[in-house]
């Protein structure tokens, strides 16, 4: 089974990479042109979307440089550990719907002081996989096209966040024992 997997994994991106022009070729989609009209309209997308990026991030530089993030984590950690799930985890938990970029420099930093072998850094990396960054997604993609109101969708994609998280922790517990 795993060397299906395998297979399946290594040939689906060049399949699909192959398949997809040549499929428009097929159906008479002139690839080149249509890919470069999506560039321009990526391009302007872009533009449009950088206040909201500044905002975003100017909010993330704040929540972390004021001491609430470790305030948070700090207040959370005694009943995670209790229920078995690594305190060092925790601020993956937080950065995660926030930043991609800085959760993924958090898993980074774990696997270096931990090890990837490690039953934390297994679950981050777990996490960094199973959940979005849902405030950045809210912020650029409904600001860039104008939708003003997200508190369902934000709702939901923190909740799916908060399910992931969990899911992590458990597929990590049953794949790897709790260590």
């Amino acid at each position: 089974m795993i060397a299906f997997i395998q297979l399946v994994s290594t040939w689906t991106i060049p399949v699909l990479i192959a398949f997809i022009p040549l499929y428009a070729s097929f159906r008479k989609v002139p690839v080149y042109e249509s890919f470069v009209d999506g560039a321009k309209d990526g391009f302007g997308t872009a533009i449009s979307i950088i206040p909201h990026l500044v905002g975003m991030m100017t909010a993330i530089s704040m929540f972390r440089a004021s001491g609430a993030m470790d305030a948070l984590i700090g207040w959370i950690k005694p009943f995670m550990e209790s229920i078995g799930i690594p305190g060092d985890v925790l601020p993956l938990a937080l950065l995660r719907p926030i930043t991609g970029a800085g959760s993924l420099a958090f898993v980074t930093d774990l696997i270096k002081e931990q090890g990837p072998d490690s039953f934390a850094a297994r679950i981050a990396s777990t996490i960094q996989g199973s959940t979005d960054t849902t405030l950045y997604v809210l912020t650029v993609y409904f600001g860039a096209v104008g939708i003003r109101q997200a508190r369902y969708a934000l709702k939901v994609g923190l909740l799916s966040d908060l399910v992931g998280f969990f899911a992590a922790v458990a597929a990590c517990w049953l794949l790897f024992g709790l260590v």
